[in-house]
């Protein structure tokens, strides 16, 4: 009977063992829809992650891109992402706020600013604005993965030039869903109207909007600069790209399985944030071999136009949790 026992118990924990080992063997397929242009910082920082998952799970899981808005919006494939059919989406933190308001405090006017970027990533990273930011995107079903670098937004005319804040006043802009970036045009005279990315092309082509506030980056790969005219380099806000997990499908996953998703993520972002840097300026410069009359704010006209938007964070007060803010203002110290 003690030998059946003992025979017994290895066939056990031989089963384990192969069990585990089907488990960890087990392939996995993650499709990612997400709405950015070919080329652009975003788009390739995808490339690398599924670059770098790939090899670092030997094949073990695959991942399949569908960019520049072939599954649908940001808002399309992050619900698809919640309820599960579909596996991975990023959304721009804007248009994060129609699932997260907590979202709405990175489009509060110069909140931010690009000389304390650093700052802002190290604490994108890891420490208590990630944990918060983690926290608001767990609530909606989703795990992050990678806080992509997006930039700082620029308002753009294809109809009449602009330059100070007074040339604002009466610009039909498109936004983005975020209230928060509704109100900033709003409070510089601007007349907003929400768009989605896909169709804003097309609506400055037809005249629906005269011009748009985006990345310079992103609207040269997107080929706006075939019909943008003018630009001046308000940076009023930073935006991210962020790219998320079905959170079920997550925690299904094994340890080992998780780990080479997440480090995958973080290598990633590391490469993806430098190589931004390089294709803004390459933007810039593309911008202006095409002609496009670029605005150079002044000292005095970038505060002026600071303290026309700073009511904005008094009308949000009540909707964007304070402790949030917080964490973001104190990575600009």
């Amino acid at each position: 009977m003690k030998s059946f026992g003992k025979l017994l118990m290895a066939a056990l924990v031989v089963g384990l063992c192969l069990s585990g080992t089907a488990q960890a063997a087990k392939k996995v397929t993650l499709r990612v829809g997400h709405p950015m242009a070919p080329g652009n910082n975003v788009t390739v920082g995808y490339e690398k992650f599924k670059e770098i998952l790939e090899k670092k799970s030997d094949g073990n899981i695959q991942v399949k891109l569908f960019p520049n808005t072939i599954l649908g919006s940001d808002r399309v494939t992050t619900e698809s992402a919640q309820r599960g059919n579909l596996e991975m989406t990023s959304s721009s933190s804007p248009n994060l706020a129609s699932f997260s308001k907590a979202f709405m405090a990175f489009d509060l006017p110069y909140i931010t600013d690009p000389r304390n970027q650093q700052k802002l990533y190290a604490a994108l990273d890891e420490g208590p604005l990630r944990d918060r930011l983690d926290e608001e995107i767990d609530k909606i079903g989703l795990k992050a993965v990678m806080f992509s670098e997006f930039g700082y937004r620029s308002f753009c005319s294809a109809t009449r030039p602009i330059t100070g804040p007074e040339s604002y006043k009466g610009l039909k802009v498109r936004t983005t869903d975020s209230p928060v970036e509704v109100a900033v045009a709003n409070a510089i005279g601007m007349n907003p109207t929400p768009i989605a990315w896909g169709e804003t092309y097309t609506a400055m082509q037809q005249g629906t909007v005269d011009g748009e506030g985006n990345t310079y980056s992103l609207l040269n790969d997107a080929k706006h600069t075939e019909v943008l005219k003018w630009a001046t380099d308000t940076n009023h806000n930073y935006s991210m790209h962020v790219l998320m997990i079905n959170k079920k499908l997550f925690n299904s996953l094994t340890p080992e399985q998780q780990q080479w998703i997440m480090d995958a993520g973080k290598e990633a972002l590391a490469w993806q944030r430098e190589i931004s840097v390089e294709l803004e300026a390459k933007a810039v410069q593309a911008f202006k071999d095409r002609g496009i009359e670029m605005y150079s704010l002044t000292d005095a006209e970038r505060a002026e136009l600071v303290n026309m938007t700073r009511p904005v964070w008094d009308q949000f007060k009540n909707d964007i949790p304070q402790d949030l803010i917080q964490l973001i203002l104190d990575t600009q110290k």
